[in-house]
């Protein structure tokens, strides 16, 4: 493909890529280098580059585009990456001296260059990532001359595209990290990490200008990172407790305030009864986004009597700081709601992206929860551990939806009917179950009681000291006062 780094969509009639807004975008990609030459060693690979027309190309700069700081004026690195293996600061230097010949017209500039030349010696790793055949010993780190004598597996050279002066900088400068759920004022159990929530709105397509929905809201974690593309973020949640906050300084809301993000429209909601919520005669959404209720961390509820039949009206004066009864939601239902909800709001071609939990016996095929409004983009897999994992699955809407066939979509959400549904439930306890079968389960299992007690002891008395140094502070107070005012 054809990329484009000056920001022009189409050129000459070719299907083009800004480069730029795509890194922008891309939450896993660490850096896409331009190729200028490769070989099996690096003095074949700089011959591959004497050979090539990248240099001139460059020289030229019209990829760069007419605004781009003219070739003799721009600052410059090389960067040298040995993958598995360790050399010095000077052999780093030597190997960047065998690329003299390019002979760069701009000043040297270690962080933030306008161009960034990668070389890359690869050699043999095995599954973990270190080296077949390691350069140093693993004790006294000495080197290992045989295996130091082998000839790598190629060697690389070329220009770092999209780097953090041209706008790519969710890794380059620590953006990530800038957003990460540490740094943030209102945090819950079931917070969304910043990296996958961005991986989430980015499969979602969301852009500036985007209408992004989440049913199962929670803290807000994916819709921050929905208004963080541009988005209007709207979010719906069962608990009122939750999207109230702990405080005036700890909710929702105070964490967009955080990042100068506008705030979301938070509105109490169950997205088991979003009909009766919500009109629903026309699409409203560009996107839904969403983390639903598994019951590994949080369990899913949905309005109604804790009990059959057991229905009081609440009196006026307690309305407004009532917390409505809700009762256990199915698994099954839940993801039946989600589908139906996002068929009958999504606009045409508009995107549903969730999260769902799944362990080894689960089937993409037959297991995935599925809609005839709806198609299937991608699932990707993400292991968390032997036995668990979750899936982020990405659908668009494809047709239109029919209300007089609510209940054949519902009824037709599982291939397999209950025994689908049942592999995405009570996942929590079929790890419980597993976890019991591995030999030291009971000793671990009383050693961390011990500390969840032990901290739990620790917390009452931190508290009851810190009441104590309260009571004594406005005892010492009013001392001070009567003394004063005699």
């Amino acid at each position: 493909r054809q990329f484009s780094v000056s920001g022009d969509d189409v050129n000459n009639n070719k299907k083009t890529i800004n480069l730029v807004s795509a890194l922008a975008r891309c939450t896993l990609i660490r850096s896409v280098v331009e190729l200028w030459g490769a070989g099996p060693t690096i003095d074949d690979c700089v011959q591959s580059i004497q050979s090539g027309n990248a240099l001139k190309i460059h020289q030229e700069g019209k990829h760069l585009g007419s605004d781009a700081i003219k070739y003799e004026d721009r600052n410059w690195k090389i960067t040298v990456h040995t993958l598995g293996s360790t050399y010095t600061r000077e052999e780093h230097n030597d190997m960047r001296s065998k690329f003299s010949f390019l002979d760069f017209p701009g000043r040297v500039q270690m962080k933030d260059p306008d161009d960034e030349y990668l070389f890359i010696r690869e050699v043999e790793l095995d599954a973990q990532g270190g080296a077949v055949y390691p350069r140093h010993s693993g004790v006294n780190r000495e080197i290992i001359p045989e295996n130091d004598a082998r000839p790598p597996l190629a060697c690389y050279f070329g220009r770092v595209l999209g780097n953090s002066s041209l706008g790519r900088n969710w890794r380059g400068s620590n953006r990530i990290e800038k957003y990460s759920l540490k740094k943030r004022a209102y945090l819950g159990p079931t917070s969304m990490d910043a990296e996958l929530s961005l991986i989430m709105t980015n499969l979602a397509q969301i852009q500036r200008g985007s209408f992004a929905f989440d049913p199962f809201v929670g803290t807000g974690s994916i819709l921050l990172t929905a208004a963080l593309r541009g988005a209007y973020a709207f979010g719906t949640d069962i608990d009122l407790r939750v999207l109230r906050g702990k405080s005036q300084n700890e909710n929702i809301v105070s964490n967009f305030k955080q990042y100068g993000l506008p705030p979301p429209e938070l509105v109490r909601s169950d997205n088991a009864i979003y009909h009766r919520h919500f009109r629903n005669h026309l699409p409203l959404f560009d996107a839904i986004v969403t983390d639903p209720p598994y019951g590994i961390r949080a369990g899913a509820r949905k309005s109604g009597p804790r009990k059959d039949g057991d229905v009081r009206p609440i009196l006026d004066e307690h309305r407004y700081d009532h917390v409505a009864q809700t009762r256990p939601y199915a698994v099954s239902d839940v993801m039946a709601d989600l589908l139906n909800v996002a068929a009958s709001t999504l606009k045409m071609g508009g995107r549903l992206v969730y999260v769902i939990p799944s362990m080894l016996d689960f089937d993409e095929a037959d297991d995935l929860p599925r809609h005839a409004c709806l198609r299937l983009v991608s699932v990707c897999y993400q292991p968390l551990q032997t036995e668990l994992g979750r899936r982020t699955v990405t659908m668009e809407k494809i047709k239109d939806y029919d209300e007089k066939k609510r209940s054949f979509y519902s009824e037709n959400t599982w291939a397999n009917g209950a025994e689908s549904a049942e592999k995405v439930a009570n996942i929590r306890d079929r790890l419980l179950d597993i976890a019991k079968k591995k030999p030291g389960y009971e000793e671990k299992a009383a050693i961390r009681k011990q500390k969840r007690k032990a901290t739990k002891e620790a917390k009452k008395k931190a508290k009851r000291e810190a009441a104590a140094e309260r009571v004594d502070g406005t005892i010492k107070y009013h001392n001070v006062t009567q003394q004063q005012s005699c």
